[in-house]
């Protein structure tokens, strides 16, 4: 088992690695940039240093300033949470190259399931239903127009290392296509470095569902079951929760397993997400793999009892898993609501500054994921993430009941948060009745 482990991200997802490498007895090791100096993680850890300016270029996406502070700490792994360099395959390279563990797939796997092309073949070759689409990219306009003819209006344009949405366009019809096509190049080069894009037939109204999945290297692969992400605004979840509503039991059933075959088929280890849209028919298609842990891993924490930060830490070091799938059983109702330092009411608009007080909700089935407290000012360069509420309870209504009480209980004074944007939310018959889509945010809270 690793001694020292060294964490290449900073806000909540760091705090939840230091907190399990503390249960387990290894050292923990933050870096932070100069405007996290006062950031709970940094506090927490065993060892802290600081790796360059504000802005993310010069801090956290510094590789040489992290592989550099790994070595002076003496960390025999490191972990990369997500967001930042956590799916960077040449950081993976670096960190083992330079005589550190890193927890999460090979940098080989890592890279071809990057590329959303790649891994589409290999979800083709392992029998896992795809959207109808290009084969392979898109190299001159009209290859562009006899596909998408192929496959029929509209179209959705997909940028092969995109994210995010970005790199992302719908086509309504051939008159628009090319347009469509050179906005999503142009977007692709400029965001990843990679211009590549395909085309999928575009699917109206889609649930977003995906499995958590994790592997060993003695050949164990198990899913967590699934999750529905599909609150979002503009590609950005923000209400997920497990299992899925209304999804029948065979089709939760098939989409588990299509994720399996797929992670076994890229001969991948440790955590990562193999993420699908479910149409209003419940037929399902793959989308991407996440390699990586996601933001919102608690939920399947909360309805299995897995520990999937230590389950990672585990897997990364040799061991196998703790568990066998016959022995993972979904318990309950998990709901998480991701609470950002945002206005609502004015677009969204990202509101960054100090915290004069703030007091995190409790009680049973509650927890706050969060790396803030009272004094804290949050810095406008970064995510404007400032915590996670998640809710466990029997059923369904109970966690929505109960996340509603959480969310009026939850205080946070100095800046605007999106509570209240969730709670209406809960409220909508869209989403108590559990038949939402991609597209309700959108639809029903766009003035």
């Amino acid at each position: 088992m690793f001694q020292k482990i060294l964490i290449a991200n900073r806000g909540e997802i760091a705090l939840r690695i230091i907190r399990a490498c503390r249960e387990m007895g290894i050292g923990s090791v933050a870096v932070y940039s100069q405007a996290d100096a006062e950031s709970m993680h940094v506090r927490l850890a065993d060892e802290a240093y600081c790796v360059g300016g504000p802005r993310s270029s010069d801090s956290y996406l510094k590789i040489d300033q992290i592989i550099a502070a790994a070595e002076v700490s003496g960390a025999d792994a490191i972990h990369p949470g997500y967001g930042f360099l956590a799916e960077n395959a040449h950081f993976n390279e670096v960190c083992r190259s330079s005589g550190f563990e890193f927890i999460g797939p090979s940098p080989t796997a890592m890279e071809k399931l990057g590329d959303k092309n790649t891994a589409r073949s290999m979800a083709i070759a392992n029998n896992v239903p795809v959207v109808p689409g290009s084969d392979g990219l898109i190299e001159d306009d009209s290859k562009a127009i006899e596909t998408a003819k192929k496959i029929g209006f509209p179209v959705l344009i997909k940028a092969t290392a995109g994210g995010g949405g970005k790199g992302m366009r719908v086509a309504e019809n051939e008159e628009s296509l090319l347009k469509a096509i050179d906005q999503a190049r142009t977007e692709a080069q400029a965001a990843f470095g990679n211009g590549g894009v395909y085309l999928e037939r575009y699917i109206g109204r889609p649930r977003h569902i995906e499995v958590q999945v994790i592997a060993d290297s003695h050949g164990n692969v198990c899913h967590l079951f699934e999750r529905d992400c599909s609150v979002q605004r503009r590609h950005q979840k923000l209400i997920e929760e497990a299992p899925s509503p209304n999804l029948p039991s065979k089709r939760r059933d098939e989409i588990c397993d299509a994720a399996v075959r797929m992670i076994k088929g890229a001969d991948y280890s440790n955590a990562g997400t193999v993420e699908f849209i479910v149409d209003q028919d419940d037929n399902f298609y793959f989308i991407e793999v996440n390699a990586r842990i996601q933001v919102e891993h608690p939920v399947s924490e909360m309805i299995t009892g897995v520990d999937l930060i230590k389950e990672q830490i585990r897997v990364a070091a040799g061991e196998p898993l703790s568990f066998k799938q016959d022995e993972l059983v979904c318990t309950g109702h998990a709901l998480e609501c991701r609470i950002n330092a945002e206005n609502p009411d004015k677009n969204f608009q990202p509101n960054p500054g100090k915290i004069n007080a703030m007091f995190a909700p409790g009680g049973l089935g509650v927890r706050f994921d969060s790396h803030v407290y009272t004094g804290y000012t949050v810095p406008p360069h970064y995510d404007s993430m400032i915590g996670k509420l998640i809710i466990h309870r029997p059923t369904r209504a109970e966690a929505i009941a109960t996340m509603r009480r959480a969310l009026a209980e939850l205080q946070v004074e100095g800046i605007s948060t999106t509570a209240s944007f969730h709670d209406k939310v809960l409220q909508h018959p869209e989403f108590i009745a559990g038949t939402h889509d991609t597209k309700f945010v959108e639809r029903e809270f766009t003035s």
